[in-house]
């Protein structure tokens, strides 16, 4: 318990004063809130073991944290507003975060829908490939889809996709479910809105859209090093597929539409951030209004039950999206108490420095969840060049791989193959990832601090 709180402690770097606000480190309500993280993390951690949806403990964590904050500051006869203005503030931050996946995952949700998911499936098994040559497919898909639908979406559907290839056969699943989260999370890495991370340092301002592309050498070179570790206890075997009894899947009329839709919202979600400086939510809103009339359109021709996108809404993993609110409101509760203002000192150079900060950062994500650890050293907002933003925005998406429950990807990947991809599965293989993770960090200190690329 004692380590976990230093963990916790070393996640981030706050200065409650920023915000007008009082220290509360060594209160009643300071070390309650505190003990309330620290057991919410331990059930979120265990989420399997308990049964209880992840999203229970990190809504209860962050809520009850603003509410006991807001009762110590009535009993004591304090400026409640700030605890106010406080709440407000994260909110919007949720809120910007929270819509952009939304539409994300409504169009995925859509794409599912009208057959595309299902086509590609038949594709990749209908072609008489082995496992290993699966395990590389999902896991380039994985990569390469990432960055546009995001890591959590991604892991989501290729691990639908992997499970309906093959039910029992673990020599090939579990890794193919590393595989599908390294991935994800090594590709989400270098696009803006390819993980909640990159998002949020994105929409923070650390960094222009071109900058996260300058990543994608320490990402892939990265995820290479893994996944051709990870390819060899794949068996070179082929599953079984009858062509004869399997029904061959087609594409509902509307489909090609619908993908050119999510990229054009994609791009109006970078334009709106890039160039109007309107929240990057607001672009891809705007895509789920085009993506709305579309849906219309089909309705009049093919009658109202042919495509709804208030039912591809009903279908997203809200639980997930919960998760997020949660914890990012919990951080934001811890930010404002003043916890985590004392660990600000490790970015100074007379102690571990911005990089071997970076770094440690990402051995933080994977035990406790790169989301808040991110969230986090955002709100700390330390002294760092574009560079180093660079490196942390790295370390923390693709950091989150080394364990199971360390980045949303694998949690949901655990959520689709439960009893299969578990942590104990997971960690077998860690030494794998944590070489792939040393690579990307030795790609991007060659780029940005010996070459200066950026």
């Amino acid at each position: 318990m004692r380590s976990f709180l230093i963990l916790i402690l070393m996640t981030s770097f706050l200065s409650a004063n920023e915000v007008g606000a009082i220290d509360l480190t060594m209160t009643w309500v300071g070390f309650l809130v505190l003990f309330v993280f620290v057991v919410a993390y331990y059930f979120i951690a265990n989420e399997e073991k308990y049964k209880i949806d992840k999203s229970v403990p990190a809504l209860f964590v962050g809520i009850v944290s603003f509410l006991l904050i807001a009762v110590y500051y009535y009993i004591n006869d304090l400026n409640i507003h700030a605890v106010h203005d406080e709440a407000e503030s994260v909110i919007l931050e949720i809120a910007e975060i929270i819509f952009f996946l939304f539409v994300a995952m409504t169009y995925i949700e859509s794409l599912i829908h009208m057959g595309v998911f299902d086509t590609l499936k038949y594709k990749l098994i209908s072609k008489g490939y082995s496992y290993r040559k699966l395990f590389w497919l999902t896991g380039f898909l994985a990569f390469f889809i990432s960055p546009l639908a995001d890591n959590l979406t991604t892991a989501l559907i290729l691990s639908t996709v992997l499970i309906t290839i093959e039910k029992t056969k673990k020599e090939f699943l579990v890794p193919g479910a590393i595989n599908i989260v390294v991935a994800a999370n090594a590709g989400g890495a270098w696009s803006p809105f390819g993980d909640i991370t990159t998002l949020m340092a994105w929409t923070s301002g650390k960094g222009h859209f071109v900058d996260f592309l300058y990543l994608f050498p320490s990402s892939i070179l990265g995820y290479l090093v893994t996944a051709f570790l990870l390819s060899r206890v794949v068996p070179n075997t082929k599953p079984d597929f009858d062509p004869i009894n399997e029904e061959k899947p087609q594409m509902r009329e509307g489909a090609v539409s619908v993908i050119y839709l999510g990229v054009f919202t994609i791009l109006c979600a970078v334009l709106s951030h890039q160039v109007l400086d309107f929240p990057a939510m607001w672009g891809m809103v705007f895509g789920l209004v085009l993506l709305k009339l579309h849906a219309f359109r089909l309705a009049k021709k093919f009658g109202k039950d042919y495509f709804d996108v208030f039912e591809s809404m009903s279908k997203i993993e809200n639980n997930t999206l919960m998760f997020f609110f949660g914890i990012l409101a919990a951080v934001g509760a811890l930010y404002f108490i003043g916890w985590l203002d004392l660990a600000a000192v490790i970015y100074k150079p007379e102690y571990l420095g911005p990089i071997l900060s970076n770094i440690s950062i990402g051995f933080l994500s994977a035990v406790i969840d790169n989301v808040p650890v991110m969230s986090a050293v955002l709100k700390a907002n330390p002294d760092m060049d574009l560079s180093n933003w660079m490196l942390v925005t790295l370390t923390a998406g693709i950091g989150g791989s080394l364990i199971s429950f360390g980045s949303a990807a694998g949690v949901g990947v655990m959520g689709k193959l439960p009893g299969i991809y578990t942590f104990s599965s997971h960690f077998k293989y860690a030494w794998t990832i944590l070489l792939g993770y040393f690579v990307s960090i030795a790609i991007w200190y060659l780029q940005f601090q010996v070459l200066g690329l950026n």
